[in-house]
C-alpha cells in the first residue's frame, strides 16, 4: 500500500511558554492552559483528549489518557522568529538565525512612498493596529480617495487592505507582489498580505480571498526534498504562500469548516504522497481579537470534525496534529506569542506512547521524510522509530 502522511497544522494554538518567550514579551502566554482556564469548567475536548492532549499539558477538562489513540509530544521553537512563516519552515526542516524586522512605529517614509509611486495609489493609515479596528479607522476615507491601507503588527508583516468593491482583486494581488520585490534586506518582511474586504462603514467584515506573499525559504525544506523524489504534495489553506508557492500549491478555503472537508476529502481519495494543512480561524478570527469564546468554539468544532477525518486513515497513513505559534487570547496581546507547540500523531500502526519534549520542530520533518525513505532531515532528528510499529 501506498505510504501517505498529513500535518494538521492548528494555527495559533499553542501550548505554553518557550524557554526563550521572555526575550519576545510573551512571559505568562500560555495559549491553550489560559484558555482553558478561562472557559467556565474547562474544555470539552473529547476527540482531542482521546489522542492523548491531556499528557501533554495540563488542561482544565481534559483528563490524562493511559492508553491514548496516538502518541504525543511537546515541540519547541528553536527558528528565530514567533510568525507563520518561521513556523511552518522550521517544521519542513529549515531554521533562521535572525528573527524578520517588525515596525512598531509603521514603515520608513522612503518605503511608503515608493509602494505608492510603484502601484499608482496613495496610501493611508501605516500604523500598528488590530486589523478589524484599522478598517473601522479608515475604511471610509479608503472608499472616498480609493487608496491602500497600510497597516503592520507585532509581527513581520506588511499588510494592504483594499474594499473588493473599490479596487479589484488582482489589483491588490498585484500591488503585494510589487511590495514582495521592494521588501528586501533590511525591509525584507517575512509576509506581504493582502486584506480584501467588503461591506460599509461600521460593518466592514474581511473576505475568505486573503493571501500571503512570503519571502523565498532560503534554504531547503522538506517540501523540495519531497519534490525532488518525486512524491506529491498537496496543500490546504495558506502554506503554499509561506513557501512563496515553491514545492507545493494549496486549495484555499474561507473557514476551518471547509478546510476540514478537503482535508477529508484528500485522505478519503489520495493514493499517497505528503498533505500539508493550516487551519487559520484560531489565530486569524479569535486570536488576534482576544475572542476567548470564538477560539473555544472553533477548538470544539475541530474536535467535533475529528472523528471523520480519524476513520478514513488507511493502514500507512501518518496524521499529525500540531500548531507554529501561539496566540493567546486571554493575554492583553493580540499578536503572537513564542511558545512551544502540541504534536499530536496517530494512524493504524502508531503505537500509544511519549514522544517526549522535542527540541525543535523540524523533527517533526525530519520523520515524515524517513517515513518516505528519503534521506533529509533539515535540522531535525526523525523520531519515527519511536512512532511506529515495525
Amino acid at each position: 500500500m501506498t505510504k501517505r502522511a498529513a500535518i494538521i497544522v492548528m494555527d495559533g494554538v499553542g501550548i505554553g511558554a518557550a524557554p526563550d518567550s521572555a526575550a519576545y514579551g510573551d512571559v505568562g502566554s500560555d495559549t491553550m492552559g489560559n484558555l482553558s482556564r478561562a472557559i467556565a469548567g474547562g474544555f470539552d475536548l473529547p476527540s482531542l483528549q482521546t489522542l492523548g492532549l491531556g499528557n501533554i499539558a495540563s488542561l482544565i477538562g481534559v483528563q490524562r489518557v493511559d492508553h491514548a489513540a496516538g502518541a504525543w509530544g511537546l515541540m519547541e521553537p528553536k527558528s528565530a522568529g514567533k510568525d507563520s512563516t518561521t513556523g511552518h519552515w522550521e517544521m519542513m526542516g529549515l531554521h533562521i538565525a535572525r528573527a524578520f524586522p517588525t515596525y512598531p512605529h509603521g514603515f520608513p517614509a522612503d518605503i511608503v512612498s515608493e509602494f505608492a509611486r510603484r502601484t499608482g495609489r496613495g496610501v493611508i493609515g501605516n500604523v500598528v493596529g488590530s486589523g478589524t479596528a484599522v478598517l473601522d479607522r479608515f475604511g471610509p476615507e479608503h472608499e472616498r480617495t480609493g487608496q491602500w491601507i497600510l497597516y503592520t503588527s507585532a509581527d513581520s508583516v506588511f499588510q494592504v487592505a483594499a474594499h473588493e468593491g473599490v479596487i479589484p482583486l488582482a489589483e491588490l494581488y498585484k500591488a503585494c507582489e510589487i511590495a514582495r520585490e521592494m521588501l528586501v534586506p533590511p525591509h525584507d518582511v517575512s509576509r506581504v498580505i493582502a486584506r480584501p474586504f467588503v461591506g460599509t462603514a461600521g460593518v466592514y467584515s474581511r473576505t475568505g480571498n486573503r493571501r500571503d506573499f512570503s519571502i523565498q525559504p532560503p534554504g531547503e525544506t522538506l517540501l523540495d526534498a519531497l519534490e525532488g523524489a518525486g512524491i506529491p504534495r498537496a496543500g490546504v489553506g495558506k502554506v503554499d504562500d509561506l513557501f512563496a508557492g515553491r514545492g507545493i500549491k494549496a486549495r484555499h478555503f474561507a473557514d476551518n469548516a471547509a478546510g476540514l472537508e478537503v482535508i477529508r476529502g484528500w485522505i478519503q481519495a489520495a493514493d499517497g504522497g505528503f498533505l500539508f494543512a493550516n487551519l487559520l480561524d484560531f489565530d486569524q478570527q479569535f486570536g488576534h481579537r482576544n475572542d476567548v469564546p470564538g477560539f473555544y468554539g472553533a477548538l470544539r468544532r475541530f474536535d467535533a470534525a475529528l472523528p471523520g477525518v480519524l476513520s478514513a486513515l488507511r493502514e500507512d497513513d501518518l496524521l499529525f496534529i500540531t500548531a507554529d505559534h501561539g496566540n493567546d487570547p486571554t493575554t492583553a496581546s493580540t499578536d503572537h506569542a513564542r511558545e512551544c507547540v502540541p504534536l499530536l500523531a496517530c494512524g493504524p500502526r502508531v503505537r500509544s506512547r511519549d514522544l517526549g519534549r522535542r527540541s525543535t520542530f523540524s523533527d517533526l520533518g525530519a520523520t515524515v521524510a524517513e517515513w518516505f525513505g528519503l534521506s533529509f532531515r533539515g535540522r531535525g532528528t526523525s523520531f519515527l522509530a519511536d512512532l511506529v510499529a515495525a
